[in-house]
C-alpha cells in the first residue's frame, strides 16, 4: 500500500487487530494459519464487504456474534478500519454470474 494512501492507518490497525483471523492482501494479513479452526475469519480477498456491513461486525463482533469480539477498535479507528475492508475487501471475489436482460430466459 502506498504511503499516501488513506487508508494506511486503517491497514495498520487492521494489520494489528484483525490479523489473527482475516485475510486482506492490502493490510498485509494472511489470517489463522490453521485454516480448519473455528476462529478463522472470513478471507476479505474474496468477500466483498460495504462501509456500512464492515462497521456493523467491527462494532457488533461480526453478524453472528459468535466469535468475533465486539469493538475490537472503536471510534475513529473502527471507521478507518471499516472505510479500508470497503475499498480493498473482495479484489479476489469471483464474478457472481447474473442473468442478462437480453434475449429469453433459458431453463431446462
Amino acid at each position: 500500500m502506498p504511503a499516501n494512501d488513506p487508508n494506511l492507518t486503517g491497514a495498520g490497525l487492521f494489520a494489528t487487530h484483525c490479523s489473527g483471523c482475516h485475510t486482506l492482501k492490502p493490510a498485509g494479513t494472511q489470517g489463522t494459519g490453521n485454516r480448519g479452526l473455528r476462529t478463522q475469519g472470513p478471507n476479505l480477498d474474496q468477500r466483498t464487504e460495504t462501509y456500512g456491513d464492515a462497521l456493523f461486525a467491527i462494532q457488533n463482533g461480526g453478524f453472528s456474534g459468535a466469535i468475533m469480539p465486539q469493538n475490537i477498535v472503536v471510534g475513529d479507528e473502527a471507521k478507518q478500519v471499516a472505510r479500508l475492508v470497503a475499498q480493498y475487501a473482495g479484489q479476489e471475489a469471483n464474478a457472481t454470474p447474473r442473468p442478462t436482460s437480453s434475449g429469453p430466459a433459458s431453463g431446462p
